[in-house]
């Protein structure tokens, strides 16, 4: 069994292999990737259907569990997003929404308080000192900013991921699998469409509207979720995301503006 390198977390991963049949196998390290890993195990044995690798074994211990599935280190990984790519993505991504599974609802995942817009509203100084923006440009744009978002509701019946990026995502037999389901709930598919679309943008794909037009509640509310959190200290068990949040706010911020029509 050979270590590998990725992910955001600290959890240890690894590829087994016995003769030809090679596995992916994750393992809790921490509390937090314990809980992680629990539901990303949840996830794999309820959407057995879904566009994700085969779940070869598990153990759910609430302390030390492990997660095996196949491994998909031969696969094709983006980017480059090819409009092949990108097509596969936006198959899988519908294929997971018109199914059905017992999941958690998002609150029970993600909790009801999110932050957003309100938080930074409350608290600029970490948004504003990225400097994507001007003081003035934000006290100006906040309340439509916020209203938007508020109008995005979080609850829903679709099946959805919920970490949808290209480290996520890869293509076998020209079918596009997504991996990582530790944020996968019930709740609004378009808003899970939405929170993948700014990093696509990010990496060379499409604008966010050419996939998803006519949204700005769902441009609101992602970009709100980037701008609370891209400038704040780094999360000492995932220190990459902050820098990932800051990438997908670039890209997320242009897109409410856009979509609500905001001044520059």
């Amino acid at each position: 069994m050979s270590p590998v390198r990725g992910g955001y977390t600290p959890a240890a991963r690894f590829v087994a292999q016995q003769g030809e049949q090679r596995a992916f196998v994750k393992v809790a390290t921490t509390p937090l990737t314990a809980t992680m890993l629990r539901r990303e195990i949840a996830a794999y044995r309820t959407l057995v259907d879904a566009p994700n690798p085969r779940l070869l074994g598990f153990d759910a211990d609430l302390t030390l569990p492990i997660l095996i599935i196949e491994d998909l280190s031969g696969a094709t990984w983006p980017p480059p997003w090819t409009d092949h790519a990108v097509s596969a993505a936006i198959a899988a991504i519908e294929a997971l929404h018109a199914m059905q599974a017992d999941l958690s609802p998002f609150e029970a995942i993600h909790g009801s308080d999110l932050g957003g817009w309100s938080a930074v509203r409350a608290d600029p100084s970490a948004f504003l000192a990225l400097g994507l923006t001007t003081r003035d440009w934000l006290e100006s744009a906040l309340p439509a900013l916020i209203d938007a978002e508020a109008a995005c509701d979080t609850a829903g019946s679709a099946p959805t991921h919920f970490d949808l990026r290209s480290d996520n995502m890869c293509i076998v037999a020209g079918a596009m699998k997504l991996i990582d389901w530790a944020e996968a709930c019930l709740s609004n598919p378009r808003l899970d469409l939405g929170f993948w679309l700014p990093s696509l943008a990010y990496e060379g794909g499409p604008p966010p509207e050419a996939i998803l037009p006519d949204a700005p509640e769902v441009a609101a509310w992602v970009s709100g979720f980037f701008a609370a959190r891209a400038g704040l200290p780094d999360i000492v068990d995932a220190p990459f995301v902050r820098r990932v949040q800051r990438e997908q706010l670039s890209t997320a911020l242009p897109w409410a503006r856009r979509a609500l029509r905001l001044k520059e």
